[in-house]
């Protein structure tokens, strides 16, 4: 099974680099026309060439999901330039780690913006322009502390399993209106921001961001039959459940 995305549109939050750029480039690759959007514009910029310039189709847009002004921006530009959206991507978040005791207030609330209340706002923006169609795609990418906790991620794990929990309402919402929601929980990720903040972790036993840019297409491949609440991803010799 594969994915077809010829003349579907797909929106990448995060979508400048590790996870969030080999998702756009699977996207592109599968005919859609992506649109990467991250703060940093350079980056986001040098994925939608990269797409471009091997003959797919992607545009850029910087936009800061933390702020729900540049979440509105994004999805008008989406509607005005492109008139629908069939896949929304939530890969933005930000990891900020430490014991619990000594963790600063603004760290929580830097996280909770943006994990939790930015992929909220997307999530919203996204059924507004989906509704229409009666049909489209919503994958939010959470992560193993999901459902798992581990020692100095009480903040990060706390936003992740709201983002869970987020995913399981709004699945229930969607699906009268013909829309499926979906959430990707992987396991540890080669990926700037792990190697930034755990330079504790060996990378040689971390995923590549393109194992989960395959999860998200096997997502799309399926049959509008087919609905499925969670995947959970790891590495083969990592411990299971």
């Amino acid at each position: 099974m594969s994915a077809k995305l010829d003349n579907k549109v797909a929106l990448v939050t995060g979508g400048g680099r590790g996870i969030g750029r080999a998702i756009c480039l699977a996207l592109a690759d599968a005919g859609a026309h992506v649109v990467a959007a991250a703060r940093t514009t350079e980056e986001i910029d040098a994925v939608a060439k990269e797409i471009t310039d091997a003959g797919g189709m992607a545009t850029a847009v910087t936009a800061d999901i933390a702020n729900e002004d540049d979440v509105v921006a994004l999805f008008d530009h989406v509607r005005d330039v492109h008139g629908r959206l069939d896949v929304l991507v939530n890969n933005a978040g930000i990891g900020i780690y430490g014991p619990v005791v000594g963790f600063s207030a603004s760290a929580i609330d830097r996280i909770m913006a943006v994990n939790v209340r930015g992929t909220f706002l997307c999530c919203r923006e996204a059924m507004k322009l989906m509704i229409a169609r009666r049909e489209g795609y919503i994958i939010n990418i959470s992560s193993v502390v999901g459902f798992r906790g581990y020692p100095n991620q009480a903040a990060y794990t706390a936003a992740k399993h709201a983002v869970m929990g987020l995913t399981k309402s709004l699945a229930a919402e969607a699906q009268e209106h013909g829309i499926r929601v979906s959430a990707i929980l992987p396991g540890g990720v080669d990926t700037q921001m792990i190697r930034r903040s755990r330079p504790d972790l060996d990378v040689s036993a971390l995923m590549h961001p393109e194992d989960i840019a395959q999860s998200v297409m096997y997502l799309l491949s399926l049959s509008e039959r087919a609905a499925v609440d969670e995947i959970y991803i790891r590495r083969l010799d990592s411990k299971p459940f």
